[in-house]
């Protein structure tokens, strides 16, 4: 198999790290090679977050170039924006339809841009535009977009959904478990 890559892109506090530990034991747990690189920017104050998570029989390197993403998993508009150019010309962006206000526009120097999605889809790309958060809360509670983003590109990928579930049961506190189940079932459903 050749090298997949996939980013996961968000705002500090959004559960990307979570995310990308998920899909990092999915991705061994079928015996993949995966190289995984968390880049944390600002995390802490609402900051851009970016993890690369490259996937296939043999991944020498978890830096994903520009034009090399086959999926940009997106926890807010912007930040799909942001990174787009490294997509690749056929990929997909999975994007949460949430907007989180940064620092710019929380200190009103800056106004959020409008038709950040409109501006994805001109471009021909992919969209899979979801509101994860309406889903998350659904689940029961909004901390579970994370997991809902993450169903959604479930959806798109050779996996079976019971290699996600069974990742799930491992990986989130006990507690956690069923709303998480719950969360990436409702993503899952819309993705397809």
């Amino acid at each position: 198999m050749n090298t997949k890559s996939i980013m996961i892109v968000g705002v500090g506090g959004q559960g990307t790290l979570l995310a990308s530990r998920l899909l990092g034991n999915v991705l061994v747990a079928q015996g993949y090679d995966v190289k995984v690189s968390e880049v944390h920017g600002m995390s802490q104050r609402g900051g851009s977050v970016v993890t690369y998570v490259k996937y296939g029989d043999e991944v020498c390197s978890p830096i994903v170039e520009k034009g090399e993403a086959d999926i940009i998993l997106a926890f807010e508009q912007l930040e799909a924006a942001r990174w787009l150019p490294y997509l690749k010309r056929d990929g997909a962006v999975v994007v949460n339809t949430q907007k989180m206000d940064p620092m710019p526009v929380v200190i009103g120097s800056a106004q959020y841009p409008e038709g950040v999605l409109e501006a994805l889809e001109k471009t021909g790309v992919k969209v899979n535009a979801v509101d994860a958060l309406n889903f998350a809360v659904q689940a029961g509670s909004a901390k579970a977009v994370n997991v809902v983003l993450l169903g959604v590109m479930a959806a798109h990928m050779d996996l079976s959904p019971e290699v996600w579930k069974q990742a799930i049961r491992e990986t989130v506190p006990p507690k956690f478990v069923e709303m998480n189940l719950k969360a990436f079932d409702l993503g899952y459903q819309s993705g397809n």
